[in-house]
């Protein structure tokens, strides 16, 4: 019985076309697995290096919280701290040029929305695939389907049997496609879900990063809440 019936049988009776379908659900659940684990471990590694965004704040000076911070390239809290301290001294430093018509808030604060846009595109990046994967594999299963009832039910046609036993095995191994395509489509919307979720809490923390990273560079002073301010004197080393 289980020779004669299922995905193994499938496969095996399967035409080019029933093949392509099934190798293209695997493509893209294997697309859509690798791009949550992927995007997974980065969120995680993110959240990590988030913790010591606040030790950045209880430093003796710039440079210190510099060191707090790490030296890892790919931590988006040392690279605003970098990119705003590189906007405050270049516009301090530097004259007759277009940024003079801005003065020192406007041009860190573009400065670190540029930062952060980058950032941005990078958590984001892979989720299209997600979202494609979800949309389009219910489709791409339930083409499967109908293909496969259609030759099946060409198969009985031609046999001239219409009883149960010989429609109900043919119709049920087509419809394994539909679930396939659903078995794809599932963990993609759930983990784009999940992802989406977990890159808004990241970007909320690193905006009241360089909310705070702003004000640190315009005023020398850290806005908290309550209007308490802990006062950081800026290094120009």
């Amino acid at each position: 019985m289980n020779s004669q019936f299922g995905l193994a049988n499938v496969w095996s009776q399967g035409d080019i076309v029933t093949k392509s379908v099934a190798l293209l659900l695997l493509l893209m659940s294997l697309a859509s697995w690798m791009v949550i684990i992927i995007k997974a471990l980065d969120l995680i590694k993110y959240k990590n290096i988030a913790k010591s965004a606040e030790d950045f704040w209880h430093s003796e000076d710039f440079a210190a919280g510099l060191t707090k911070l790490g030296s890892d390239p790919v931590n988006p809290f040392r690279q605003l701290a970098l990119e705003g301290r590189e906007a405050t001294l270049h516009h301090q430093s530097t004259k007759a040029q277009l940024h003079d018509a801005l003065d020192i808030s406007d041009w860190v604060t573009r400065t670190l929305r540029n930062a952060m846009d980058e950032f941005t595109s990078k958590l984001q990046s892979g989720l299209a695939i997600l979202a494609s994967v979800g949309s389009t594999a219910p489709f791409v299963g339930l083409f499967g389907t109908v293909w496969g009832i259609y030759h099946a039910l060409l198969s009985i046609g031609v046999a001239g049997q219409a009883t149960i036993d010989k429609v109900a095995g043919p119709i049920g191994e087509s419809l394994i496609m539909t679930a396939l395509g659903l078995a794809v489509a599932i963990p993609a919307v759930l983990g784009y879900n999940a992802l989406v979720r977990g890159n808004k809490g990241m970007l909320q923390k690193l905006s009241r990063f360089a909310h705070d990273l702003h004000a640190y560079f315009v005023t020398g002073a850290r806005v908290k809440t309550g209007g308490l301010a802990n006062v950081l004197p800026v290094k120009k080393a």
